[in-house]
Parts: C-alpha cells; structure tokens; sequence
C-alpha cells in the first residue's frame, strides 16, 4: 500500500512573515492614497497618555514621507530638562503647557509633518487653533487597556499619574478615569477618531492589546481618507484653499 504523505504544515513564523507582508503591502497603498489628499498637512495625533501616539505617529510618517515629532521631547528640549515628569516638579503644569503651546505654535507654521502630541495637548483652546491647520487623530483606547500598559511600564515618566503607594494598576486606572472625564470632550474635537475597540472587533479580536500598532495607523490613514473626501465633497472649494495656504506655510 502506497504510504500517504504528510500534509505540508507551514510553520507558524511563516504564517506571521507573510501576514506581516499583507500588512506592509496595506499600510504602503493606504498612505499613498492618503498623501494625494494631504495637500503637504501635518497630521496631529491626540489621545490619552500611553495610547500610543508615538510608535504609531513614526509608522505613518515613515510611510508618508514626511517627518515626526513628538511635542513632549520638543518642550523637553526647548526647557533644557530630561523629562516631563521633571519639568513638572522643578517649575509646574502650567510652565510645562505654556511650552507645549509654543512648540505646537511652531510646528503649525510648518508642512509635512505627523505629530504625536502630550495628553493634556487638548485641554487648551489655543492649542486646537495651531492643530486645525493640518488633520488631527484621536486614538482612542480603552482605559482598562491603557491602565494596563501603564501598570506594566511604571508611572515614574508620567506626573500626572505617579502614585507613592498603592496597586499600580488600580492607581492608574482611577486616574486615567478622572482625566478621562475631564478631557473627554476635548478629545471629541479631533477630525478624525480611531477606536481601537472597533478595530479589534473587525478583526474578531476581544483585546485591544492584540492589534499591532500598524493595523492603528493603517485605520488611521482610512479614517484620514474618508474625512479629507466627505470635507472636500461638502466644501468643494477646499482644494484651493488648502493649495493656497500650503504656499504659504514654512517648509521644514
């Protein structure tokens, strides 16, 4: 009797190679459909701390083209101090904001650009005024999955939640809940808003934690897209108008 061979089974590490290709490949034609519609805009992403605006911010940019900042390290910068966390300590909150809001002052005068900016970034009507020159992003987390990540990595780089005592991921979350309460609305005022949870219910997914940071900025650039179209479609003018204030804005 002839012996039945084996089925060939793929090894898992193939398997992760080629979905990983499937989602460059995606990620790669979502930008370029993106960028046509961009007109040169920064794109500013918002969103509570530690939803990951900056691993995202750095995918979209490198694909886009353009160039990544985040405000956090331009104020750090700019005050001469290693941390936020010190920045708070040594001067305060509002000395920190008051930097914050002159840092995005500049980056609003320039083109080409993804912004991962501070939690609190929203808080500030001024700050809205720099950012609605190019598209804002809320990421949009839940907070027991945002607690976790910060359980996880300690609280010591963030002042508004660095606790002495207590069970890190419980002190995190009631935190996270207040300011969550706080800045809800804030949030609201972003073009665009990416949830995670909806992604992850495409994908079949229960957790949040389970989504790569490019299936974020692959929802990210087709929430972009959809927006930048139903915007031009309402106000057909727009084009011009954007074409009109690009001319105008500084060149990085």
């Amino acid at each position: 009797m002839e012996r039945i061979k084996p089925i060939l089974k793929i090894p898992r590490g193939h398997e992760t190679l080629h979905n990983s290709v499937d989602e460059a490949l995606l990620l790669k034609r979502k930008s370029e459909e993106v960028l046509f519609y961009l007109n040169g805009r920064c794109i500013y992403l918002v969103g509570m701390m530690g939803s990951g605006k900056s691993t995202v911010g750095k995918i979209m940019s490198e694909v886009l083209g353009y160039s990544f900042f985040d405000s956090d390290k331009l104020v750090e910068q700019a005050v001469g101090m290693p941390s936020v966390a010190q920045i708070f300590k040594v001067h305060s909150e509002a000395f920190f904001r008051d930097n914050e809001s002159s840092v995005l002052r500049d980056l609003s005068s320039m083109k080409r650009l993804v912004v991962a900016t501070g939690g609190g970034a929203v808080i500030r009507p001024v700050n809205w005024k720099y950012m609605k020159k190019g598209l804002s992003v809320w990421l949009d987390v839940p907070l027991d999955a945002l607690a976790r990540r910060i359980a996880k990595v300690g609280t010591a780089s963030r002042p508004l939640l660095d606790q002495p005592s207590g069970d890190p991921y419980t002190m995190a979350f009631s935190k996270l809940s207040m300011l969550a309460e706080q800045r809800g609305d804030a949030y609201a005022n972003a073009d665009v808003r990416v949830s995670l949870e909806e992604i992850a219910s495409k994908q079949g997914h229960d957790d949040v934690s389970k989504l790569t940071p490019t299936d974020i900025a692959i929802e990210s650039f087709h929430k972009i897209e959809n927006f930048v179209i139903e915007h031009t479609v309402d106000n057909p003018v727009g084009d011009s108008q954007a074409d009109s204030r690009a001319q105008r804005i500084q060149t990085l």
